[in-house]
């Protein structure tokens, strides 16, 4: 492209991160990053900002931090720019039509599955749960439906077997970096008009939901590999955890041999990390 596409971010979380970056490396910067407001965290309930706007910040590219996107004066701000596209990444908020069309061409969604499968908040984490080691990332123009555009880029994400499966972290980290390679690559040619985006067939759409707490809870009657799986994926907000004698015991790793869970490492409530040996003694 013999200009730099002129974009605004929006996104939040780690994702988000994992996407610029992407981007960062192919030579791609936003001139504004769109995020959510700092949040009281930790135990001392410090005011925090998101990992986007400290990404943002580190290379002094403005911020905004709207509490609501329905705001008129934010909408006037955003279209007081001849924007070229908008991309989006893990947001967590839903995007009015009154921002969506403000870019010249539309916005862009980037999101770790191979839609319409797995639409919603917990892509990477579903595949896991549902041992799928086949999956992928999708590009898509952003209607105000959820993940429910039509497809401008898709990419196959397969791991080899021994790799499968990973922590949830680490396989949304992955499919974070292949999302913002894949729109980086395709991006030039949206902007020419030079890629047609394809209608996602509802039929085959599947859904993913917001995993609590309690999805997280392992019972050791239930099915190894199933809650194996788990353990993988629930290593970060949720943990994975078995209940003992009324305690909460986080599993920090395990391995799954000959059709059986084995737990390596584990972290007693009120204890340091520990080998699951020692727990059970």
């Amino acid at each position: 492209m013999s200009k730099q596409p002129l974009f605004a971010f929006f996104g939040t979380p780690k994702f988000a991160v994992d996407v610029l970056n992407a981007f960062e490396a192919h030579g791609l910067l936003p001139a504004l990053v769109i995020t959510a407001p700092d949040r009281k965290q930790g135990r001392g309930m410090m005011l925090t900002p998101s990992p986007a706007k400290v990404w943002a910040a580190e290379r002094g590219i403005d911020v905004l931090t709207p509490a609501t996107l329905k705001d008129e004066q934010l909408v006037a701000e955003l279209a007081n720019t001849e924007w070229d596209v908008f991309v989006v990444a893990a947001y967590a908020k839903l995007i009015p039509k009154t921002i969506l069309d403000i870019p010249k061409h539309g916005s862009l969604n980037i999101h770790p599955s191979l839609l319409p499968k797995l639409r919603g908040p917990s892509p990477a984490l579903t595949a896991i749960l549902n041992d799928e080691r086949s999956t992928g990332v999708s590009v898509m123009q952003m209607a105000e439906r959820m993940d429910a555009g039509p497809v401008v880029a898709q990419a196959r994400v397969e791991l080899e077997e021994d790799a499968w499966p990973m922590r949830g972290s680490e396989f949304e980290e992955l499919l974070a970096t292949e999302g913002g390679n894949l729109l980086a690559e395709v991006l030039p040619f949206y902007i020419k008009g030079e890629v047609t985006p394809e209608l996602q067939d509802e039929s085959k759409a599947t859904f993913t939901k917001k995993f609590t707490d309690a999805d997280a809870l392992i019972d050791l009657n239930n099915d190894a590999r199933k809650n194996f799986l788990k353990i993988k994926a629930f290593d970060k907000g949720p943990r994975a955890y078995m209940q003992v004698d009324g305690k909460r015991v986080i599993i920090k790793d395990a391995e799954f041999v000959n059709g059986e869970l084995k737990i390596t490492r584990v972290i007693p409530e009120g204890k340091k990390e520990m080998p699951y040996e020692d727990f059970a003694r």
